[in-house]
């Protein structure tokens, strides 16, 4: 079985947590290293107790509270080539920690397989991850301005998906926003919205994926009622019954998991 935690999701902060048995994956540390031991406490384990942390890229809302979580601690870091150089330079010490990934080649952390693939963002190397246990698989997919081929290529046939649904078309046109900030979210390099969050879930259930989570939603731009229609509407239109959940943004989430029994299916 993998279970997901997400311990917070959106612009203020990301960090996600997947466990399968003994194996402990921490994906982005965006929130305070108070605030990821607090909630890492309420699951029954600490911070030397991660088998590893995979960043998805280097902005502070990904990796803010890395510096303080990694001290006193020999967890390895795993990033792309361009993340990690970015990461060495603005963290003190981090170096140590780093171990750089190549997209789309897969390698084995305890039981788990971890396939990394490049997204579409405004940052240094930018990835999101699949992780696979025997039978059974997850993904992530945030902070991408549109699924990339990659991401197409490695996601099909997993089970459980955290996927961004970051806003809401139109609600994002007429905000507060400045232009050019609009422009940059609606961009290549931006993040996804509703709609094409909810096209890719509908794409995804025709591989046979059992349950979808919404993540890094806009506080301005997006409510998760918008979010959570687009995604079920989407996946009715196409014939599928898939449930549909919305990460908190604050907060630790309930447990998703995928067991082995149902993989198997």
């Amino acid at each position: 079985m993998i279970t997901l935690h997400t311990l917070a999701s959106g612009s203020e902060g990301n960090a996600a947590l997947f466990s399968s048995g003994a194996t402990h994956l921490l994906v982005d540390a965006g929130i305070s290293a108070r605030r990821i031991k607090l909630s890492l406490s309420s699951l029954g384990l600490s911070p030397a107790g991660l088998t590893a942390i995979l960043i998805t890229h280097e902005h502070a809302d990904h990796v803010s509270g890395l510096r303080m979580l990694l001290k006193g601690l020999s967890v390895p870091v795993y990033a792309s080539a361009a993340t990690c150089q970015v990461l060495a330079d603005k963290i003190p010490g981090i170096a140590p920690h780093l171990q750089e990934v190549l997209p789309q080649v897969p390698f084995s952390l305890g039981g788990v397989t971890v396939t990394p693939f490049s997204t579409s963002h405004d940052a240094a190397g930018s990835l999101g991850f699949r992780m696979d246990e025997g039978a059974c698989s997850v993904g992530l997919l945030t902070d991408t301005g549109f699924v990339t081929p990659e991401a197409r290529h490695v996601l099909p046939g997993v089970q459980l998906l955290l996927l961004e649904s970051n806003h809401d078309v139109e609600h994002l046109l007429s905000g507060p926003y400045p232009y050019s900030l609009k422009q940059r979210i609606l961009g290549p390099l931006g993040h996804l919205s509703n709609e094409d969050a909810a096209a890719f879930a509908r794409q995804m259930a025709a591989c046979g994926l059992r349950q979808v989570v919404l993540a890094h939603l806009s506080r301005e731009n997006n409510s998760p009622a918008m979010a959570r229609f687009a995604a079920e509407q989407a996946l009715q239109l196409g014939g599928f019954s898939v449930p549909v959940s919305v990460a908190p943004r604050g907060e630790c989430s309930p447990c998703y998991f995928v067991e082995e029994e149902a993989c198997r299916r």
